[in-house]
C-alpha cells in the first residue's frame, strides 16, 4: 500500500512539535511523540522522521555540527519559510490545526476565565501564544534551570528577556531563558542579568544589600556563564534590552 502524502495541516502540527520537544530526546518512543503523531493520525516513527527533517532547515543546529535527515520534502521547506521567525502565527495556527484535529475548540483547557464577545479571540490568542512560549523555552533547555540547572517543571519559568507587554517578539523562544521562579523574578526586577558572553551579572543594589543571606546566594553566581540551549539561543540583542531597560547597576 502506498504512503499517504503529508498535509500542510499535518506538517504545522510537525513544527509545532519540532518546537516543544528537545531534539535530542525526539524519537518514536517520546510520548510527546507518540501523543501528537495519534492526533494526526500518523505513526511516531513517520513524525520523528519528519522532525529530523525540519533539523536539516534549522541554521542553529548547523553551527552545533546537528544536521538532522539529510532528505526533506518541499513541503517542509514552505512550512519552515512561512513559520519561522513569526512565532505568533506558527502558535495560534499549529494551536487551531490540532484543536480540530481533535475536534474540540481552541479554548480547550482555557475556558473558563474569559472576557464576552469580540475580546474573546483575543485573550484566547494570548494564551495559546503564552502556552507555546512556554513549552518551546522549556524543551529548549531540556526542561533546567539555565542558572541553577534545577529540573522541577513545577519550579520553573519561561522568563521573557524583553517583557510581554514591551515588544512584538514575545512568542519567539530567542527571546526566553528557562529560569527556576526565584531568578526569574530577580531577573524580571533587574536585579541579575545576562551580559553578551552569557554571564550573569548581579546588580551592585544586591550586592550592597545588609541582608548578608541574598548576599551571598545572588554573589555566588555572579560572573557564572548560563548553560545554553540546544537551540533557540537567546538573542543577544534581547540581552543587551534588558541590560539597558531593566537591570539596575
Amino acid at each position: 500500500m502506498s504512503r499517504k502524502n503529508w498535509t500542510k495541516k499535518e506538517t504545522i502540527v510537525a513544527f509545532n512539535v519540532y518546537c516543544k520537544v528537545p531534539f535530542k530526546a525526539s524519537s518514536k518512543t517520546n510520548p510527546i511523540i507518540i501523543q501528537f503523531a495519534n492526533i494526526i493520525g500518523r505513526t511516531p516513527s513517520a513524525l520523528n522522521m519528519k522532525i529530523g527533517n525540519f533539523g536539516r532547515l534549522d541554521p542553529e543546529l548547523k553551527k552545533k555540527g546537528i544536521t538532522g535527515l539529510k532528505n526533506g520534502s518541499q513541503l517542509e521547506e514552505e512550512v519552515w519559510n512561512e513559520f519561522h521567525g513569526n512565532w505568533d502565527k506558527l502558535a495560534f495556527e499549529s494551536e487551531k490545526i490540532i484543536a480540530e484535529f481533535v475536534g474540540k475548540p481552541i479554548l480547550g483547557e482555557f475556558e473558563g476565565e474569559f472576557p464576552v464577545g469580540k475580546d474573546t479571540m483575543r485573550a484566547t490568542k494570548v494564551r495559546v501564544n503564552q502556552a507555546f512560549f512556554r513549552s518551546a523555552v522549556l524543551s529548549a533547555y531540556n526542561s533546567s534551570c539555565c542558572i541553577t540547572g534545577i529540573n522541577i517543571p513545577q519550579l520553573l519559568v519561561a522568563s521573557h528577556i524583553i517583557p510581554w507587554n514591551q515588544n512584538k517578539e514575545r512568542t519567539n523562544p530567542r527571546n526566553g531563558l528557562c529560569l527556576n521562579c526565584l531568578h526569574d523574578k530577580a531577573f524580571d526586577k533587574g536585579l541579575i542579568t545576562i551580559n553578551e558572553d552569557y554571564r550573569i551579572e548581579v546588580s551592585s543594589h544586591v550586592l550592597d544589600s545588609v541582608n548578608s543571606g541574598v548576599m551571598e546566594y545572588l554573589h555566588r553566581i555572579a560572573g557564572s556563564k548560563i548553560f545554553l540551549p540546544d537551540r533557540f539561543l537567546p538573542d543577544k540583542q534581547f540581552l543587551a534590552y534588558h541590560r539597558r531597560n531593566i537591570f539596575i547597576k
